[in-house]
């Protein structure tokens, strides 16, 4: 379990990481998301004792990881994929941290072929790509079997089998007890491998609670119905008193709020106005990050600071 309260970090006059508090729990994905710069990192490093909070705690089950002997036993992570010594093979890398970890040399072996690296473990990393040295991170935090996962943005530049992959492993690993916290900018995977969600901006908490519970607080209409009547039928539901939105530009769909769907079925029959699409919408994880970060982004397209 990872435990943060309070936790903040000055860096001069600016403040990455404010009174921040949240529980990460075993047995379930925890994604943690946050527009850039909303202090993402910063909280990891503190969580793994790489930076000195300015004020608050991190723990892993119950102290510090910094007292955790062995660290590797306790706690894997992948912060980046690039921070590795480009001379070294994959092997040599993999059996440095097993040997001042003490870890059995077989788990190199282990985590290697768990990972798809085995067929090339005596190349030097240097000539890995970008979706290899992921790779290659997510072995080195697997080594110790640790019971506490952490990755910072893991799917980038792998290839759509190397994200099936590890969409697997995480619910793999959180299905056999341990904690993964997982930080990333695609929403599709989250949606498809987080149980719950820690959101930041500008390092303040927005929100900590299961998915659904994040994706459900979207405020975008939850009807969409197709019609070629679409002038027609908007003016209906208004004077019914919904709120009636185009969905695209001469797609001949309308994005209906305030209106449950049998009643607006039931005006269009009464009215003779054909539909050929009549869903509700489910609630989009985007759309509800979208909305409640919209005033802890930092810099728009179009913005000209």
């Amino acid at each position: 379990m990872i435990e943060v309260n309070a936790l903040t970090k000055t860096y001069g006059s600016k403040t990455a990481v404010r009174q921040l508090s949240f529980t990460v729990r075993p047995g379930r994905v925890t994604g943690f998301l946050g527009p850039n710069g909303a202090g993402k990192t910063t909280t990891l490093r503190m969580i793994l004792g790489l930076d000195a909070p300015t004020g608050g705690t991190a723990t892993v089950n119950g102290v510090p990881f910094r007292e955790h002997r062995r660290g590797l036993h306790h706690v894997g992570a992948l912060l980046d994929a690039g921070q590795v010594h480009g001379g070294r093979s994959a092997a040599a890398h993999l059996s440095a941290l097993a040997r001042s970890n003490r870890i059995p040399l077989r788990r190199v072996d282990e985590v290697l072929e768990e990972v798809g690296l085995a067929q090339v473990a005596r190349r030097r990393i240097g000539g890995f790509s970008l979706g290899m040295k992921q790779r290659l991170g997510i072995a080195t935090a697997l080594l110790g079997d640790p019971p506490v996962l952490m990755f910072d943005e893991p799917v980038n530049g792998m290839d759509p089998e190397g994200v099936r992959w590890v969409r697997g492993l995480f619910r793999r690993l959180a299905a056999e007890g341990r904690t993964v916290f997982l930080s990333s900018h695609l929403m599709t995977e989250m949606e498809q491998t987080a149980d719950d969600l820690v959101v930041i901006g500008q390092g303040r908490l927005i929100a900590a609670e299961p998915l659904r519970a994040f994706a459900a607080r979207s405020a975008r209409p939850a009807v969409v119905v197709g019609t070629p009547q679409t002038a027609e039928l908007t003016v209906l539901l208004a004077a019914a008193g919904a709120s009636v939105e185009p969905v695209s530009s001469g797609g001949g769909q309308l994005a209906v709020s305030g209106l449950p769907t049998a009643r607006i079925a039931a005006l269009a029959l009464e009215h003779r106005i054909a539909l050929h699409e009549l869903t509700t919408r489910t609630a989009s994880l985007e759309q509800a990050f979208m909305e409640l970060t919209a005033d802890s982004v930092d810099h728009l397209a179009g913005d000209p600071r």
